[in-house]
């Protein structure tokens, strides 16, 4: 007697080790495919939930270890300009950002438009003996940089690296040839972004809560569930809608995975640094106001006198363009040697996307040029 094909089907069925094989039978060649985009479809959900750590894609050393960061030499050996150090931002995420993969690489860019001695702050996440760091000791890390790098530097913020490197110049303004702010909130109250809602309707208490819930820091898994909260249909299904939809497109898995080793792999911060910047930085604006103290002395925006570029994104929801902007009238530099420029896309895109990168920052790195002439 032969076996009744559909109770062998429904056995197979009833094994688990055995159902993917079996329904691959049963829907036939059309379905084969189906099914096996949606078996490539788990894996690749799985790979972009929980990735590896992002890396550096172009080659460079260790100049520096220190105790809030690793510097990065991408330089060719002897060269002899004046460096640029690009500070990168500390808010999250890896620096790793600042040199994201090739052809989207702010670094690849720079240099290949003349800009050859570049340096990176790549920012160590913060460990429990790092948790009283404030913004002072990352200050006086970046003059320890600067020194070392002959005493002059043009400096280049990448958001709260830009904020960060204003200090700098605001403290040091005969070491900053010439500032670049890119995405950087000057003034923290300008313009109606998310984030500004976000610090002034979350109740008293609340950040000094997820830093007690880190034991003293500030834990990037605590921030990257925030940054998710802003766009929750984006990060919780549109995403993942979008693989399904791209799950052959090999170059489109590619992309997708390297952003997620960068932005799924958060960065801890050390809790007093962190509170500082929202309190005295975003709830007080006392950067922007001439009231905050760093390494002894109060910053005053006038005190920057070099020439500065200001970039900002049209689209940015994290730091609108008016508190980029704010900065032309802040500045002591002279109207005719502040740039101004807006360009389409959000946030992150001014350091990585491809179009910002091809038709923006090629003119940026000729005007750093120009400024040393």
């Amino acid at each position: 007697m032969k076996p009744n094909p559909s109770a062998v089907n429904l056995h197979e069925h009833s094994v688990p080790w055995f159902w993917p094989y079996a329904a691959a039978i049963e829907m036939g060649e059309q379905g084969a495919k189906l099914f096996q985009d949606n078996l490539r479809f788990l894996a690749e959900s799985e790979t972009i939930a929980t990735p590896p750590k992002s890396s550096w894609a172009t080659k460079n050393t260790v100049r520096l270890d220190l105790d809030t960061m690793s510097l990065r030499d991408f330089s060719p050996v002897d060269c002899q300009a004046t460096p640029v150090l690009i500070d990168a931002p500390y808010a999250g995420h890896s620096a790793t950002i600042a040199d994201y993969a090739k052809g989207q690489s702010l670094v690849e860019t720079l240099q290949a438009n003349g800009l050859q001695r570049l340096m990176v702050t790549d920012w160590k996440a913060a460990t429990d003996s790092m948790k009283q760091y404030d913004i002072d000791k990352y200050l006086a890390e970046i003059n320890v940089v600067v020194d070392d790098l002959g005493g002059v530097v043009h400096l280049v913020g990448l958001c709260q690296g830009g904020w960060m490197s204003a200090m700098f110049a605001a403290r040091f303004p005969g070491k900053v040839r010439s500032l670049v702010l890119a995405g950087s909130p000057i003034d923290t109250q300008a313009g109606s972004g998310p984030l500004k809602k976000m610090v002034h309707t979350l109740p008293p208490g609340f950040y000094d809560e997820m830093v007690n819930l880190g034991k003293g820091r500030m834990l990037g898994r605590t921030m990257l569930a925030g940054w998710k909260g802003m766009n929750p249909g984006q990060q919780y299904l549109e995403k993942y809608v979008d693989l399904y939809q791209h799950i052959e497109d090999r170059s489109y898995i590619k992309r997708t995975e390297t952003f997620e080793r960068w932005y799924e792999n958060p960065v801890d911060l050390p809790g007093t640094y962190y509170l500082q910047a929202i309190k005295q930085l975003f709830e007080e604006n006392q950067f922007c106001r001439g009231k905050f103290v760093g390494l002894g002395k109060q910053l005053l925006l006038r005190d920057i006198t070099c020439p500065t570029y200001l970039l900002a994104g049209e689209s940015d929801d994290i730091t609108p363009h008016e508190q980029v902007f704010a900065a032309e009238t802040l500045l002591g530099t002279p109207p005719d040697r502040i740039v101004k420029e807006l360009v389409p896309g959000g946030h992150i895109g001014l350091f990585m996307g491809t179009k910002t990168l091809g038709e923006h920052w090629p003119a940026i790195a000729r005007w750093i040029l120009a400024t040393e002439k």
